[in-house]
């Protein structure tokens, strides 16, 4: 071992002694000196008291032990490397780290450098047997179900507190999180707390104030901000909405004024677009500070706004990073460039597909990306996986274009169902053609 240890660099075998490792999983962060508290008494009372080598340190750590990017972990292994301790105990194999594969791999790493790894539960338990070393794994496997049963379970809870109109997460701006005990009676059905939002009246008057100027159709966001800097309002986190740079320029913070006029939550509506809850179909039961008239014309006044916005964009390269060039038959690929000549004249110019450092090798993008949708016709897609295609694509659809709305949804729907059979067509004439010739 000695002469291994010297052919991979490091120093002489290991100082004899304990090191304890304490993890509290993310999900413990309330109480995390409890569970390292108990952790301490069962590694004491199983083996430390057993043991005369002496400890050498605790590393701690509050993280899931899922990935092994914990500080108080990696430093564990920078120290068994210097070889500062020959014994590693923890409660049980899952503290030690969630994922098998890594977890297994840190004991055998430790094992090579001369430190084994025990824990308090089971403390004759060697996982370098091979016996043993099932045990372990299957510890592992158990924990990892635990961590998906949990997570199912969390899911459940926060579905069933939507659907019966209850707000998850952090109350936005002009809200404020509420908790209560609850009664002997309730907390059979609904638990020891109860968790709500309701209006902070501190905070409400700016957001009704915000939604008062947009209102009015006359104020962009940069003016909403300066009228309320001008009554001496911040934002929730204390940030003014104007600030002053130190060559004097005004700059104006719109963008949480800009998520304020677009969350639903203000009107008293549960919107989620990764559960699929579109506007005005899951109705709170928390008090609104506007009506859902006023959202809806604040909604339309943004769209308008937006819409006549002349925002200069960038070139959109249809194939950027995914064409190349052959120059000779012996020599490798090389990825084309993008690149747009007179980008500032009104047409945008003219965009290319260019070899670097060869001016004479490029190529028209709209030749290029013309011959796109002909390929595509050779591709044969699975029916069974369209009903799957179309809900991605709609989903897709409905991240580009924001929350879409019942009736919005029924047109995006008939309309993808119009160009599918239209391409249909197209195929079929295709097919055709090529019979023909």
């Amino acid at each position: 071992m000695t002469q291994e240890r010297h052919r991979k660099g490091m120093a002489a075998p290991p100082q004899p002694g304990w090191a304890v490792y304490l993890r509290t999983s993310s999900d413990e962060k309330q109480k995390p000196e409890m569970s390292r508290a108990r952790q301490r008494f069962a590694i004491e009372e199983n083996v430390l008291k057993r043991s005369e080598l002496p400890v050498f340190e605790e590393y701690i750590d509050v993280l899931t032990g899922k990935t092994p990017k914990r500080k108080g972990y990696q430093r564990l292994l920078a120290d068994a490397r210097a070889g500062k301790f020959s014994h590693v105990i923890v409660e049980r194999a899952d503290r030690f780290g969630r994922n098998d594969t890594e977890a297994l791999r840190a004991i055998d790493e430790l094992h090579e450098f001369g430190v084994a790894v025990r824990f308090a539960n089971s403390p004759d338990l060697d996982p370098m047997d091979p016996d043993d070393r099932v045990i372990v794994a299957l510890s592992f496997t158990l924990a990892r179900r635990e961590t998906a049963l949990l997570a199912i379970r969390v899911k459940g809870g926060l579905r069933a507190k939507r659907e019966s109109g209850g707000f998850n997460g952090q109350a936005p701006d002009g809200y404020c999180n509420v908790e209560e005990r609850t009664t002997v009676d309730v907390k059979r059905q609904m638990g020891r707390f109860t968790r709500r939002i309701e209006i902070d009246p501190e905070r409400a008057p700016v957001i009704r104030e915000a939604w008062d100027l947009l209102l009015t159709d006359k104020l962009t966001l940069p003016e909403i901000a300066e009228a309320l800097h001008a009554k001496g309002y911040r934002h929730r986190s204390g940030r003014p909405f104007v600030e002053v740079t130190p060559t004097g320029k005004r700059k104006t913070n719109i963008s949480s004024l800009s998520n304020i006029f677009h969350n639903w939550a203000y009107a008293g509506w549960i919107v989620s677009l990764s559960n699929q809850i579109a506007p005005k179909t899951l109705q709170g039961n928390w008090e609104p500070i506007i009506t859902t008239e006023e959202m809806e014309r604040g909604q339309e006044i943004l769209a308008r706004r937006n819409m006549h916005r002349s925002v200069r964009r960038k070139q959109v390269y249809l194939l950027q990073g995914m064409i190349f060039y052959q120059p000779d038959d012996d020599k490798k690929p090389v990825r084309l460039t993008c690149s747009t000549s007179n980008a500032s004249r009104s047409g945008r110019g003219t965009a290319y597909y260019r070899l670097a450092g060869a001016g004479e090798v490029s190529f028209l993008c709209r030749d290029i990306d013309a011959q796109v949708g002909l390929e595509m016709l050779h591709i044969q897609v699975d029916p069974d996986l369209m009903p799957l295609i179309r809900t991605a694509y709609t989903h897709e659809l409905a991240e580009k274009l924001g929350y879409l709305r019942p009736d919005e949804k029924e047109q995006i729907q008939a309309s993808l169902k119009t160009s599918m059979m239209k391409k249909r067509a197209r195929c079929a004439c295709w097919r055709q053609a090529k019979s023909r010739r």
